[in-house]
């Protein structure tokens, strides 16, 4: 989705990795937006990069003027900045004007008509006149009054009042008279006090500017941010679409009772990784809430797996699901128990390390949940494995917990399949009768093997024939 750029990863893992907070009509609402933004991915990447030229050169002219506080620079920097701002802001307002009619989504035609009503010709004119009259080509116009000690109090600045003269009456035509005092050129002193005095006539002024930049600085800031995510889904999509892989927006049903229905699932971090199309699967689990999948080692399970869980994040974060179409319920939360690598460091053993990752999971989860757990409680023997299984899996599905396990554990498979399990469908990867795996995973009863003889074989080239 970020292609290398660093602040579209960070927008794209926060919006993926916090979807699960989201209901179904704030997937509704991304969706349309999404949708708009694949029908349009280049004016999208304009006006993304309009906020991003603009936040970025914020901060370049806050580097730049980082250690002066006077109000005279922080003036000078809030002009600067508001210039750009204000060029910024003309162009994302040309091109809702262009292309306005081409975005159907509550999001964009919101967007759009904020950018009509705010930002109007008046607005511009009259900032381009406020930046003009803060520049001082004619000096500042300030009053002050004599405090105590007679020191100077109650400086204010002051609005010239009437037109510009033009040369020939500042020529010919007197000047009022008036009080003045001419600074040497070599007096460093005295026009150190005259900034002074300049920079207390304007201190008001140069705060109220610099509160303006930050609250158009705020806007791009939130629009970037915004933008960061349905940029990256354009990004995935292009990819996507030229490997030739599907890609469709999922419905999310109003219960999780409702179960899960896809077709052609297919893991999409797999995909890009082998920058290919790959085998996709179907399921149709519909009030079920328990899914066993079992079946031939390296058949596609754990990758199966990671397919169902990926989706529905993709889904509950609003984007669109690598499959042909894609249906499930929404959840509070999802949770994984995958088997790890021995750790040598750790002391206790592989199945003590298990159960307190599941004791973990099992305190934070509540009924509107999914889990996905691969190959779990296989670090002890198959009648123990089993029972720990059957045991953990009655209860949660007890709390109407929704469950994908992935198993080589037979003797619970076939258990929980015997006893016409309510609410249960049983997958099964798929194996050819000459050994070859298809990668699809179909409904099945569990077999009492693995099939890890053909992994034997094709790992020491002997015939599975002869393995006994």
């Amino acid at each position: 989705m970020a292609l290398g750029d660093e602040f579209l990863f960070e927008g794209a893992k926060n919006a993926v990795l916090s979807g699960l907070k989201n209901d179904p009509e704030t997937i509704i609402y991304r969706q349309d937006i999404i949708k708009d933004c694949l029908k349009n991915p280049s004016i999208t990447r304009r006006i993304y990069n309009i906020a991003a030229e603009a936040v970025e050169g914020e901060k370049k002219a806050y580097y730049l003027s980082f250690f002066s506080r006077y109000p005279d620079a922080i003036l000078s920097r809030s002009i600067e900045v508001l210039t750009m701002f204000v060029d910024r802001l003309q162009k994302i307002k040309k091109i809702g004007e262009e292309h306005a009619d081409k975005y159907e989504s509550e999001g964009f035609t919101r967007f759009f008509a904020m950018l009509k009503k705010e930002l109007s010709d008046e607005y511009f004119e009259a900032i381009q006149r406020h930046l003009r009259e803060l520049k001082f080509s004619d000096g500042v116009l300030m009053s002050a009054e004599l405090g105590k000690g007679i020191k100077g109090i109650n400086y204010t600045l002051r609005k010239t009042i009437g037109k510009k003269k033009s040369w020939i009456e500042r020529i010919f035509i007197p000047r009022t008279p008036a009080y003045s005092y001419n600074i040497a050129p070599r007096d460093e002193s005295g026009a150190r006090a005259l900034s002074e005095l300049k920079g207390k006539g304007i201190t008001l002024v140069a705060n109220a500017l610099a509160q303006s930049t930050d609250h158009i600085l705020s806007f791009f800031t939130i629009l970037r941010n915004e933008l960061a995510f349905y940029v990256g889904c354009v990004n995935l999509h292009e990819q996507l679409v030229r490997m030739g892989e599907p890609a469709s927006f999922p419905e999310p049903a109003v219960s999780i009772e409702c179960g899960h229905s896809f077709r052609g699932l297919y893991d999409v971090c797999l995909a890009l990784t082998m920058k290919r199309k790959i085998v996709g699967n179907d399921m149709s689990a519909d009030g079920n809430n328990i899914v066993i999948i079992t079946g031939a080692n390296e058949g596609g399970k754990s990758t199966f797996l990671r397919s169902v869980g990926l989706a529905q994040l993709m889904m509950q974060c609003g984007m669109f699901v690598p499959a042909d179409a894609f249906s499930s319920g929404v959840y509070d939360s999802l949770f994984t128990h995958f088997k790890r690598e021995e750790d040598m460091t750790i002391k206790s053993g592989k199945l003590d390390e298990e159960l307190k990752r599941m004791s973990e999971i099992v305190d934070r989860i509540s009924p509107n949940t999914m889990l996905l757990l691969n190959e779990s409680f296989a670090a002890t023997n198959e009648r123990e494995g089993s029972e720990i299984a059957r045991q953990i899996i009655c209860a949660l599905k007890e709390k109407r917990v929704t469950i994908f396990y992935v198993t080589h554990l037979y003797e619970f498979a076939l258990g929980i399949y015997e006893k016409n399990a309510e609410k249960t469908i049983f997958l099964r990867a798929e194996r050819q009768t000459d050994g070859g795996r298809t990668y699809k995973i179909l409904t099945g009863k569990p077999l009492p093997t693995s099939y890890g003889r053909d992994l034997y074989g094709l790992i020491f080239g002997t015939d599975r024939e002869n393995i006994k």
